[in-house]
């Protein structure tokens, strides 16, 4: 059996990017997953991330705050509060923020080694 893993919120791990901010709450970088990666992305308003995929994993995304476009392949959805999104592995996609505030959104993954490529 394994052991109960704490991360504090001052550990959590914080990327600042031109779009918005991901913060990584466990993976195997933090040592507290071996099975998955969960973090927050946030999205400033006007904003998108890069169009990008998981080659190794699946992504799940779950609108916090906000509303956003998400587009996958030749797709695009409007998501707001409470909407989730399953990306596939290898499935290029990405989201924009279409409101006023910063857009916030769970987002886990199925490895705790996610590779991105694209971004």
């Amino acid at each position: 059996m394994g052991e109960v893993k704490l991360l504090r919120a001052a550990e959590t791990l914080v990327e600042v990017t031109p779009w918005g901010r991901l913060l990584w709450k466990a993976n195997a970088r933090l040592g507290n997953s071996e099975a998955l990666t969960v973090g927050i992305c946030e999205i400033n308003p006007g904003q998108a991330n890069p169009r990008h995929q998981h080659p190794n994993c699946t992504e799940v995304l779950y609108v916090l705050q906000g509303t956003i476009a998400h587009s996958f392949g030749e797709q695009e959805v409007v998501m707001n509060v409470g909407d989730v999104v399953t990306v596939p592995p290898g499935l290029a996609h990405h989201a924009r923020n279409l409101g006023a505030e910063t857009a916030i959104m769970s987002i886990s993954y199925t490895s705790a080694e996610r590779q991105t490529v694209g971004e």
